[in-house]
């Protein structure tokens, strides 16, 4: 997710947010998603292919889209993606649940195919993407959320290292608004009442087959 201009509206009865929450729908999932450690190789596909399909629109329309993608994705079932065919491909850009843009498409598949290589290699998506944070999540905590970077040294090199894949979509920006997204990088402004939460209470989200074990 890039960064919004505007400012939440000042509330003094709700529990603080960072900046770019201006809906009930972005405080959804401000509050229940954003930051969250992520380790479900399902889920860091979806936000892979959902970051990707930001690129040059809002987060809120990517959110207002989002069950359409689960629908016509079938939940983001990796090995279902990549199996989607050109006549798949052609079916979906007709659909106007999710964002009709031919690259984008075709990238989510590209993906599904280059996540499944990743997983042969390096056992799972999570191992292969927290290694680049040594497994740790980075806290940087600041005052508001407008000082956060679209970019670092650590999304350049997540970059580089996914389109040796194949994965199309995930420059080093993209790369970034993932790492927020899924807890690698906890960029909650300072006195953001997730920051706590984050760093306490909340488990992080595992696999369906890693909770099984």
């Amino acid at each position: 997710m890039t960064n919004p201009k505007k400012a939440h509206p000042d509330d003094n009865t709700a529990p603080h947010r960072c900046g770019w929450v201006t809906t009930e729908s972005l405080a959804r999932y401000h509050d229940e998603e954003w930051g969250v450690a992520s380790h479900d190789d399902r889920h860091l596909f979806e936000m892979l292919v959902l970051e990707g399909a930001q690129a040059g629109l809002s987060w809120l329309t990517i959110l207002n889209k989002r069950e359409g993608y689960r629908a016509l994705f079938h939940n983001f079932d990796i090995d279902r993606v990549a199996a989607f065919s050109e006549d798949d491909a052609a079916r979906l850009l007709l659909d106007t649940r999710i964002i009709r843009n031919r690259a984008k498409i075709s990238a989510a598949v590209a993906n599904a195919r280059a996540v499944q290589r990743i997983q042969a290699e390096h056992n799972s998506l999570a191992n292969f993407v927290w290694s680049f944070v040594g497994n740790t999540p980075i806290d940087t905590p600041r005052p508001t959320y407008a000082e956060a970077p679209a970019s670092n040294e650590i999304s350049d090199a997540m970059s580089r290292a996914l389109k040796k894949y194949g994965c199309k979509f995930v420059g080093t920006t993209i790369c970034y608004a993932f790492m927020q997204a899924t807890g690698m990088v906890n960029d909650h402004e300072s006195t953001c009442f997730c920051r706590l939460r984050n760093s306490t209470a909340v488990p992080k989200r595992e696999s369906a087959k890693r909770r099984t074990n």
